[in-house]
């Protein structure tokens, strides 16, 4: 019996893609701002790679669009593959060459993630409290 319901569970799984797992939050965030080391890291690239220059200094767009609107819609691929490869015909460079932003691209995705959903309520972070940065 204990086997059929291990069957059962892998094939709910891969019939829904696992979406038990999408509805784990990819941030932790506590009063709007405080926020745990990986999603840190994230605000930390933003601010290294200058994303704001396009993007605006709360992501809600500049000549670039809001990634507070785009990412509610965006999957985490997706999104990877705009970051990694550009999207030229729209202005957006590729940065698969800057060592940083692909090291980081989970925690990046975090960052924005938690602004578009609302947690994360200003484009400025701090680090939680015993966290660590």
């Amino acid at each position: 019996m204990a086997r059929g319901l291990l069957f059962t569970a892998l094939f709910v799984a891969l019939a829904t893609g696992g979406a038990w797992a999408q509805d784990q939050k990819p941030y932790k965030v506590v009063d709007g701002y405080k926020v745990d080391p990986v999603t840190m890291t994230g605000f930390r690239t933003w601010r290294a790679a200058a994303c704001d220059r396009c993007h605006g200094a709360n992501q809600e767009g500049s000549v670039g669009p809001s990634l507070i609107a785009s990412l509610k819609t965006l999957s985490k691929e997706d999104f990877v593959k705009v970051v990694r490869d550009g999207r030229q015909d729209k202005g957006m460079i590729a940065f698969s060459a800057n060592q940083t932003v692909m090291d980081n691209l989970d925690a990046l995705y975090a960052y924005l993630k938690g602004r578009s959903d609302g947690a994360i309520t200003r484009a400025r972070v701090e680090p939680m409290p015993g966290a660590g940065s």
